[in-house]
């Protein structure tokens, strides 16, 4: 019976770790159990377009498992018709290590 009570507790304690590891992670500056934040991205000296659309394409990510989307700037700028680029930002989100989301945000003409 000693066993069995071990066993049932190492597994417990096998699974809080795992839940709190932080598995769904994007990068950012600090890992933290949440956070959201946007950084801007060098679009190079071909960014003299004006930012009158708006496009945005996103991964997300579930506890470290599935992953799923297209966060490319191509994708961006296809899903908002984009031919000039004017600026590129990245924005993340972070939930427990749970879920993460990761998106590209393309603004141009």
């Amino acid at each position: 019976m000693k066993i069995l009570s071990a066993s049932v507790i190492t597994l417990l304690g096998l699974g809080l770790s795992l839940g709190l590891a932080g598995c769904a992670n994007v990068r950012g500056p600090a890992p933290a159990a949440l956070s959201f934040y946007a950084s801007p991205v060098d679009a190079g000296p071909a960014a003299i377009a004006q930012p009158a659309k708006r496009g945005e394409a996103c991964a997300q990510n579930y506890l470290g498992l599935i992953a799923t989307g297209d966060a490319s700037i191509d994708a961006a700028k296809h899903n908002a018709d984009i031919t000039r680029v004017a600026s590129v930002e990245q924005t993340a989100a972070r939930v427990l290590g749970y879920y993460a989301k990761y998106c590209t945000v393309v603004r141009g003409e």
